[in-house]
């Protein structure tokens, strides 16, 4: 399949560079202009205070305004929108009503929003028009900007579909096409309704995918729509597990709500995950009884309570942001302090994408996890499989620890507290327990604080334990 020609009536692409940089990490000081952007698009990013590209976007520029596919590897923060956005924009020319010349494909509704915001003034700066088409939102405005003519459209597949059916838009001129958060888009049940898409591409174009990962449901459309790509990847999940700070609590059923009730209070900005909608919305109205200002987002809720909780929770109206999978796909919010998953992840891909939204653009991130007694096991095996040597430590809501779990710093490895076995001789055989002094010492001060905290919360008996 033929590529696209490297420059436009419209918007001309400059040569790039003719040395590209292997390593963006080895130029702290690389900037937009090397990358080969022109000077008015620099500027425009200059006047948003983007000055430095972020790694991803040294690596994947300079292939994509080459012409070539692009499949771009990193994890959620690290500046993906620019990577795929400015060579999108620098590569679209004016499209004719209903027929847009660039599409990107996103999973939710809110990363549409997301990426619109985010590239709307640099295409504004080229002339280009874009808008975003996704569920939830009105039909009859959408129609009215594809007739208008949109020049890059953001849409979520069901939505592009839908309109496709009613024929208010047609894909068969676009020419740079763009799959954002193609992992996401796979395990959501999507990759069906994108190979729709992809089928109905008529035109020479050039495919920028980029994802968290790149397993076998991502690998196959890698394989099959893609032509040559050139694959770009920054940061592996070990690198991500490194850069946050872990914590693995366990709770009781009755204390779990005041557990995450506490570590809220003692944080600006909290973001919960649950695994259903229901549950979402109960956690909410169970943390405001604690006097803690919370709000949910999923699926279930109309796009402009969506949009509202999302606005409340990045300005700092709304303390505590609890959300789905799904919904919280499309949270970009910079400066969360702390991710809770209240409901431990299904899998280690799962913890990564939610404990994403709290180590963002090379900050650091704090994530917890609340485990119950019978969720043990198989938090001990994600532990494991993250690569991490943590213990799972017990706490309850009146615990000093929550209130500071970045100041406070497990045992790496968990204590043993049983007595050693005595061996022949009366002597610790071979493999058995020791116990220091130190450690039998902290155990009973452990002891003694818990028998405290059962007294504190109203009984001595303790349910639900194995």
């Amino acid at each position: 399949m033929p590529r696209r020609e490297k420059s436009r009536e419209v918007n001309a692409i400059p040569d790039p560079v003719e040395d590209p940089i292997e390593d963006p990490a080895d130029r702290p000081d690389l900037t937009f202009a090397e990358l080969g952007l022109p000077a008015d698009l620099v500027a425009a990013l200059a006047r948003g205070g983007i000055e430095t590209p972020f790694a991803i976007q040294g690596l994947a520029i300079p292939p994509a305004l080459e012409g070539s596919d692009v499949c771009g590897k990193a994890k959620t923060g690290s500046g993906k929108t620019l990577a795929f956005g400015l060579p999108l924009i620098l590569r679209t020319s004016k499209a004719q009503p209903r027929k847009p010349n660039s599409l990107v494909l996103v999973p939710t509704r809110e990363l549409a929003v997301q990426v619109t915001t985010a590239l709307r003034p640099l295409a504004e700066a080229r002339g280009l028009r874009i808008g975003s088409l996704y569920g939830g939102a009105s039909m009859e405005n959408q129609i009215k900007q594809l007739r208008k003519g949109l020049d890059i459209v953001i849409a979520t597949p069901g939505r592009l579909i839908d309109l496709g059916d009613r024929k208010e838009v047609d894909v068969s001129n676009v020419e740079t096409l763009v799959l954002d958060e193609a992992d996401r888009m796979a395990d959501m049940g999507f990759l069906p309704q994108v190979e729709w898409v992809l089928r109905r591409l008529e035109k020479p174009h050039q495919t920028l995918l980029f994802s968290a990962t790149l397993d076998s449901d991502v690998d196959h459309v890698v394989r099959r729509y893609l032509k040559d790509p050139v694959y770009c990847e920054i940061t592996s999940e070990h690198d991500m597990v490194d850069v946050m700070e872990h914590r693995f609590v366990l709770v009781h059923q009755m204390d779990k709500v005041k557990v995450a009730a506490a570590i809220a209070r003692a944080t600006f900005r909290t973001l919960v995950f649950v695994r259903t909608k229901r549950g979402a919305d109960r956690l909410v109205l169970q943390l405001q009884r604690e006097g803690v200002k919370a709000a949910s987002i999923h699926g279930d809720l109309r796009q402009s309570q969506r949009e509202r909780a999302l606005k409340d929770f990045s300005t700092g109206k709304l303390a505590v942001l609890v959300a789905t999978d799904v919904a919280a796909r499309g949270i970009h919010v910079d400066s969360i302090d702390i991710v809770v998953h209240y409901d431990p992840p299904e899998d280690h891909k799962a913890y990564l994408h939610r404990s994403g939204r709290t180590a963002r653009a090379g900050e650091a991130g704090l994530v917890a996890t609340l485990v119950l007694w019978d969720q043990q096991f198989e938090v001990e095996k994600l532990i494991k499989r993250l690569g991490l040597e943590l213990p799972i430590v017990e706490m309850f809501s009146n615990d000093p620890r929550l209130s500071d779990l970045r100041g406070w710093q497990p045992d790496r490895l968990v204590p043993t507290l049983a007595p050693a076995k005595a061996g022949k001789g009366g002597h610790a055989g071979k493999g058995d327990a020791k116990v220091s002094p130190a450690s039998a010492l902290a155990a009973a001060r452990a002891a003694s604080a818990k028998k405290q905290a059962l007294r504190s919360l109203g009984g001595g008996r303790r349910r639900g334990r194995r």
